[in-house]
């Protein structure tokens, strides 16, 4: 008598992407002596495979062994013209993406407005104090402007990290979670940063965002900003940031300045540093369009070693006749996976 098949029998298995490339396990199968061969199933298409709806499940075989594993490299561009608007309709002929300058095939383009797990970490070191009020009513603004299907937390942060809030698309939950932190302490950015980051990791959603608002300079973190930025790098997540500088010394603004810039731009995001507490709520809407109006493409990379290293990006938009400049941005480079030799 044949053992009733199981779920996770399939002849393929879905994994949801870790970091920002999706694994494809291809499955072999391998009968026991005395059993017909028989032919073998097609491999359904990448890059998402979904077991099929209400189909009869097939006996159980035995000896499934894992044949091989291909990295699907997902990216999330956002492309602009001279005007700093999006530029939509564009086809996979407009884009060349380059991997360590080696350039690889596009497997997959859309444009959609596609819901994210997204974590807001604020500020909440004593400087915060008059300016919480405008920067949770344009926090508030950000979600409610974002697509309604997202997932949101909130997160504080001084001297420590405070998880305030989990996954919700509540607004008033979301409301209360902003507004119940006190002002005090000093600023460690970069352990708040890296702590969002994980946090993210178990958002449902595929596409994951972080937007920071601080108004500092790191000053208590105990890790460095080299250390925060390999972990954006590892990350999935897109960091946008928005920098409340006007009030802090020069240099010390400057500082914060590039930190935030250089956290950003690793992951295909962007620091907007407004010059009036007024335009926080306008900045904050600004984040939220790019979010929303923004190209996800993949690729295979043809460098397939599992060798932890990292690789760096680069898209290149081809414009079409007539349409002036355009610019694309993403993140600046990946780390590989890694597969210890004994595997």
């Amino acid at each position: 008598m044949q053992t009733p098949y199981s779920r996770r029998h399939h002849s393929y298995l879905c994994l949801r992407p870790a970091a920002f490339f999706r694994t494809l396990l291809l499955v072999s199968i391998t009968f026991a002596p005395g059993h017909a061969q028989q032919p073998a199933r097609p491999l359904p298409p990448p890059p998402e495979i979904q077991p099929p709806q209400n189909a009869p499940e097939p006996p159980l075989q035995s000896g499934y062994t894992i044949q091989r594993s291909v990295d699907l490299v997902v990216l999330h561009v956002s492309v602009t013209d001279e005007h700093g608007q999006f530029v939509p309709g564009l086809k996979e002929e407009n884009f060349r993406v380059f991997e360590d300058n080696s350039e690889q095939k596009i497997s997959v383009l859309h444009q959609e407005d596609a819901p994210v797990s997204m974590g807001l970490l604020i500020d909440n070191s004593g400087s915060m104090g008059d300016k919480r009020e405008r920067v949770n009513a344009a926090a508030l603004t950000f979600v409610k402007t974002s697509n309604t299907d997202d997932e949101v937390f909130v997160a504080h942060f001084n001297d420590k990290y405070y998880f305030d809030r989990d996954f919700t698309n509540d607004v008033n939950e979301l409301k209360k979670a902003l507004e119940q932190a006190d002002p005090s302490s000093s600023t460690a950015l970069y352990d708040a940063t890296a702590a969002s980051l994980d946090r993210l990791k178990s958002g449902y959603l595929d596409k994951k965002v972080l937007l920071i608002v601080s108004d500092g300079e790191d000053n208590s973190s105990h890790r460095s900003l080299e250390s925060a930025l390999q972990e954006a790098q590892r990350s999935s997540a897109l960091i946008y940031a928005v920098g409340l500088l006007r009030e802090e010394k020069p240099e010390s603004a400057e500082r914060d300045r590039q930190a935030l810039l250089a956290l950003t731009r690793a992951t295909g995001g962007s620091a907007l540093f407004p010059e009036n507490l007024e335009d926080v709520e306008s900045t904050c809407n600004q984040i939220a369009r790019d979010i929303r109006h923004q190209y996800t493409l993949a690729y295979y990379p043809t460098n397939s070693r599992k060798d932890g290293s990292f690789r760096s990006l680069r898209v290149q938009i081809i414009p079409p006749p007539g349409s002036g400049t355009i610019s694309a941005r993403t993140r600046t480079g990946y780390y590989a996976q890694r597969v210890s030799s004994g595997n």
